[in-house]
């Protein structure tokens, strides 16, 4: 259970308002546990993809706003949910993502310092089927999740979507503890949910797969992380990660094929 020590930040009644925003979709056993964590928040919004868990009715516990909505794609649900805050700063983390006290009080500091940038990258510490990854690509692995509404908005990808601003973008000190998948199966399904989502993708843009799709993106992908990227250097695990994000590759264009032959 994670617990959250109050007491290690100190708001003051003239501190700058923070709106804490989340995307959801059948996250019951992480939802009570992420909005306890973000409790230095002055307001959270939950925008939930019809839940058909019980995630809705454990959040219901807890002073936040629920928003259902149908998901289309990442960039969409995020714009959508940055619309709703009240407040210019804004954190977005995941629900797998874990908001220590103190990177929450750097937060606070940070949103209350004299001239703060408009957007800061949080570096995040991957966690797979039980062990800390260091390598497979993941030894740069950042993202923003702490930003000021008025300049950034996330880029309109439908996976792996990234906020862009014009606004030069900070770091924390403080990482997140990302615990992704803890099985092989769930981290399959949540790729082969991402690799329907890039097709859809690519079928907008009339992109038509090739063999050059099937034989050498997929093949590419492994070499890259698994070697390139040093995913042997995490043993068993790496290879299991550079595997199944090649073979998520090779069903993206199975996929998008699909799309093609189901109007031919």
């Amino acid at each position: 259970m994670f617990t959250f020590d109050t007491n290690i930040i100190d708001k003051t009644d003239s501190h700058s308002m923070i709106s804490a925003l989340a995307i959801t979709f059948n996250e019951e056993l992480h939802i009570e546990d992420y909005i306890k964590s973000l409790s230095f928040a002055d307001e959270i919004i939950i925008i939930d993809s019809f839940s058909t868990d019980k995630t809705v009715a454990l959040a219901e516990k807890y002073d936040v706003t629920i928003i259902q909505r149908e998901f289309k794609n990442f960039s969409d649900q995020k714009n959508f949910a940055i619309a709703q805050a009240k407040h210019d700063w804004v954190t977005f983390f995941d629900l797998d993502e874990k908001v220590s006290p103190e990177l929450a009080k750097e937060i606070i500091d940070t949103v209350n310092s004299k001239n703060p940038l408009k957007a800061y990258n949080v570096k995040r510490s991957f966690n797979f089927m039980g062990k800390r990854i260091k390598y497979s690509g993941f030894q740069t692995d950042v993202a923003v999740r702490l930003f000021n509404k008025n300049f950034c908005k996330y880029n309109g990808k439908a996976v792996h979507e990234a906020i862009e601003t014009e606004e030069k973008i900070g770091q924390l000190k403080y990482a997140l503890d990302h615990q992704t998948y803890k099985s092989f199966d769930n981290y399959n399904q949540k790729l082969s949910h991402y690799s329907k989502l890039q097709a859809e993708e690519l079928y907008k843009k009339n992109v038509r797969p090739n063999l050059y799709h099937f034989l050498f993106r997929p093949w590419y992908r492994f070499m890259h992380q698994y070697f390139l990227r040093l995913g042997f250097m995490d043993g068993k695990e790496g290879f299991i990660i550079s595997y199944v994000h090649a073979f998520s590759v090779y069903k993206r264009y199975i996929q998008l094929w699909a799309m093609y032959r189901n109007i031919n």
